[in-house]
């Protein structure tokens, strides 16, 4: 006789959990992630909004799966939608009225997944905005800065795809934008055209390719780099803002169960609240106002999602010509010439790959300038990052003139202006705009840096006027408390490195460089206050408030 002591669960869920548990060792997991420590600050909230975006896109795709035809195949409309029957059009077209119109919460659905889609890129962008500011991008973080790059990259491309599903004159006209930026590659731009919309624009494959790529390849990489984003920041342990207690080894906050989960769950069913009541009341993409594409007119007002609109806007912003310059090259080959469009190629390639591949190079750049190769998991204040966030404001300015410009032709019937006026302005603004936007900034920050330095060393303003013994007036001042000064103080003071020689002694072009952008950024800069600074603005402090004290007893 045997016996063992082996744990035996009371209830049918409790065996069931141990059967599953002493198989795959769920356990072990379970507790070592649920003791996780999060941080609680709302920043960190924008991440979280775009996962449940996606998880709404997700719900809500796989809905419209069942009912949405993507073929390109013709057929006469004969839905519930009276103002288009009898109107040819192509099977997408036709299962996307179906869907709005016929199919029980079929328009509900569509908006839930066009909001949700655009919700989902916002969000994800102020995201990445967040940790750009506040320098969480640091080491050891670098490489999940690049999956977050790339993960909003693949929700633009998310975005794009989903929007020219259905066939609608809107969307067809973006279509039509992306052919003529492949034509405009020379020798092989044709033969891409060909290829991707299967024949001469608009083919007769485009749709469901489009259809593939947005329900299968874009989805799977979406949700690869969203894993691969959370392990990162499991295995790194997130940033959190400094404070007291708060050290690069150690994180202060709840952990994820039960405290963040239960959280977490419930601000999930918020954003499905606050986006199932968008969609109910907020229409839109309404295409049975488009009607079906058509390749023969030309439409005006037309615009894509605000989140491709950057691309659009630079096509308008870009001149056919300069005075006698033509952007237009013909280029012999021994089969004949062959046109490079650069009027199109530099506008739809360049200002965005640009774009991009200063964001991703942004945290070797900053760590090959600062020569700052620590590990950092506690953020800056913007204010402290005076060239960083003045970066990031020019950054955002490029972009933002580019997404306004997209916008031109309404811009100038709404506000009753000339176009090529606007055009004018904001090709200036395409130049000037980032330079104005990055010393305007710069200064702030360092405006503010000022203003705490003087709070530290001086105490807030109190309101109170008093008058010294020799007659004058000043305005009484109260020291802060020892946390609001922690804050003001502690951060890090990148200063000004002079170029640095190797070990033969030589200062390299590079290093040079190095030295010139340096200079440019830390040069002028406004130092945290040391102790002693802090003890004689103290010791002074004191002398005044007991002479102050003095007169007092003498008046009464």
């Amino acid at each position: 006789m045997t016996t063992t002591n082996e744990f035996t669960a009371s209830t049918k869920t409790g065996r069931l959990a141990d059967f599953v548990d002493s198989r795959v060792g769920a356990s072990g997991m379970v507790k070592e992630f649920g003791r996780k420590i999060f941080p609680d600050h709302w920043s960190f909230m924008f991440g979280e909004v775009a996962m449940y975006c996606f998880v709404l896109l997700l719900l809500s795709g796989t809905f419209l799966t069942f009912f949405f035809d993507p073929s390109m195949a013709h057929v006469v409309y004969e839905g519930s939608y009276v103002p288009l029957k009898g109107i040819g059009m192509s099977t997408a077209m036709a299962s996307t009225l179906d869907i709005s119109f016929d199919v029980r919460g079929g328009l509900f659905m569509r908006q839930v997944h066009h909001w949700s889609a655009l919700l989902f890129v916002a969000s994800l962008s102020v995201h990445m905005l967040r940790v750009f500011f506040t320098g969480a991008f640091r080491r050891p973080r670098e490489l999940n800065w690049v999956v977050g790059g790339v993960l909003l990259i693949m929700g633009l491309a998310a975005g794009f795809t989903g929007y020219s599903l259905p066939d609608d004159l809107l969307s067809g006209n973006g279509l039509r934008i992306i052919d003529g930026v492949m034509k405009a590659i020379p020798v092989v731009g044709t033969y891409l055209s060909m290829f991707f919309f299967g024949g001469e624009f608009p083919g007769e494959h485009v749709i469901p390719r489009l259809y593939s790529l947005h329900i299968m390849i874009v989805p799977a990489v979406i949700i690869l780099l969203l894993v691969i984003h959370l392990f990162m920041v499991v295995t790194h342990k997130h940033t959190q803002y400094p404070g007291p207690g708060r050290t690069n080894d150690n994180v202060v906050g709840f952990p994820v169960g039960p405290v963040y989960a239960a959280k977490a769950g419930g601000f999930f069913f918020i954003i499905f609240g606050i986006i199932a009541m968008i969609s109910g009341l907020v229409q839109i993409n309404p295409v049975w106002n488009y009607g079906p594409y058509d390749p023969s007119p030309v439409s005006a007002g037309t615009q894509p999602d605000w989140y491709i609109g950057f691309v659009d806007g630079a096509l308008r912003l870009m001149p056919g010509v300069l005075g006698n310059f033509s952007f237009e090259w013909n280029i012999p080959f021994p089969w004949g010439s062959n046109t490079l469009v650069l009027s199109v190629l530099l506008p739809a390639l360049v200002p965005a790959g640009a774009l991009f591949a200063v964001m991703f190079a942004w945290p070797w750049i900053e760590r090959w300038v600062t020569k700052d190769n620590r590990e950092h998991h506690l953020l800056d204040r913007p204010r402290n990052a005076p060239f960083r966030t003045a970066m990031g404001a020019a950054g955002v300015v490029f972009y933002s003139v580019m997404w306004a410009a997209a916008s031109s032709d309404l811009i100038a019937t709404h506000f009753h202006v000339a176009l090529n006026d606007v055009t004018y302005w904001l090709r200036t603004l395409f130049f000037l705009g980032p330079i104005i936007a990055f010393w305007l900034t710069r200064r702030i920050c360092l405006s503010l840096q000022r203003k705490d330095r003087e709070i530290v060393l001086h105490g807030r303003e109190a309101g109170i006027i008093q008058m010294s013994p020799e007659g004058g007036f000043s305005e009484k001042h109260e020291e802060i408390d020892v946390y609001k000064r922690y804050l003001l103080t502690s951060f890090n003071d990148n200063k000004y490195i002079p170029a640095q020689p190797d070990a033969a002694g030589h200062i390299s072009r590079k290093e040079k460089r190095r030295a010139k952008i340096s200079k440019f950024f830390f040069e002028d800069r406004v130092a945290p206050v040391t102790p002693s600074e802090l003890e004689a603005a103290h010791a002074a402090h004191g002398h005044h408030e007991v002479e102050g004290d003095k007169q007092d007893s003498i008046e009464k």
